[in-house]
């Protein structure tokens, strides 16, 4: 479990990394605490123009899409942040669900008279994020783009199913809450990062992801979704698997939850026009990372789609 936590650690800390060498960050008040934040294109958005709205993975902040920036960030106006307790935002000890965390992110886009219509972007558990987003404040919200998202559709009869069927001892959701836990458990876990991982242990404890069971349908606006699937099995994964006898027969199992995932988000965008689904065999997690080539050209194709879009309206 300590090379899983590592692994997470050396990821949050080596993108933070790249985001304070290409950009300078600014502050501002939020609920009385400082939140970072970083801008580009603004000075040049015409109205009525989205802006690209960044929302990062677990433990990571706005830095995580510095790979991104070299490819975008004179393409349109967009915006990265980090969330309380994350890189240099402080905690906010109100932020105790999803739903607070994106209303701090509605909070900190006001107050900076950052104006809709938004694209939104979101990596892994920042997917989830971003749909929530979506329910909670739709019409200020002309696109989304997942980048590799979690699956925060999976059920308890699917996660039982995918165990049953590759004979493993421990479904996803079980996993998801035994990461949270070992993180809680290390104490090399920052103080910001513990107050994030709590919050989502919380959030899917006793129920899963259980802020989304009862989400409106998705509106009708552009949706991108990249999925990285057949993915090769890390060390980590395997070490874990062993050391904590969790009796994951990995390849199967992660085939399931692969081709359960793609199919949540395909009937989730199913009535989105102008939408689609960008399925990458043998892609890592990090697919902006791996390729940030590519995922920026989807994400200037869904800005694109995003402003004709909306201007069609």
């Amino acid at each position: 479990m300590k090379l899983f936590i590592t692994f997470i650690l050396t990821i949050t800390f080596s993108v933070s990394l790249v985001y304070s060498q290409i950009s300078e960050r600014k502050f501002v008040s939020i609920n009385n605490k400082k939140m970072a934040y970083k801008t580009f294109g603004i000075k040049n958005r015409k109205i009525n123009e989205p802006i690209v709205v960044f929302e990062s993975g677990l433990g990571s902040g706005g830095g995580s899409y510095g790979s991104l920036f070299p490819f975008i960030e004179h393409g349109f106006a967009g915006i990265v942040y980090d969330r309380n307790g994350i890189g240099e935002s402080e905690i906010d000890s109100l932020v105790r669900t999803d739903i607070e965390v994106v209303k701090r992110l509605h909070d900190l886009l006001s107050t900076l008279t950052i104006s809709p219509p938004y694209l939104l972007v979101g990596h892994s558990i920042g997917g989830p994020f971003i749909r929530l987003y979506a329910a909670q404040y739709p019409d200020e919200v002309c696109g989304l783009f997942f980048i590799d998202p979690t699956d925060f559709m999976l059920t308890k009869e699917e996660d039982d199913q995918v165990k049953s069927s590759t004979a493993s001892k421990t479904g996803y959701r079980e996993l998801l809450t035994i990461n949270f836990k070992n993180i809680l458990k290390d104490p090399s876990t920052t103080k910001g990062f513990r107050y994030e991982v709590q919050r989502e242990l919380q959030e899917s404890t006793p129920d899963f992801f259980k802020n989304y069971t009862s989400l409106p349908p998705l509106i009708d606006i552009p949706v991108t979704v990249m999925i990285s699937y057949n993915k090769y099995i890390e060390q980590y994964e395997t070490t874990m698997n062993e050391n904590l006898k969790l009796g994951i027969n990995l390849i199967p199992w992660w085939k399931e939850l692969d081709d359960l995932r793609i199919k949540h988000y395909a009937e989730m965008i199913k009535n989105n026009r102008s939408s689609k689904l960008v399925l990458l065999p043998r892609y890592s997690h990090g697919i902006h990372h791996q390729d940030p080539k590519l995922v920026a050209q989807e994400l200037v194709n869904a800005y694109e789609t995003c402003l004709r879009s909306y201007n069609n309206m």
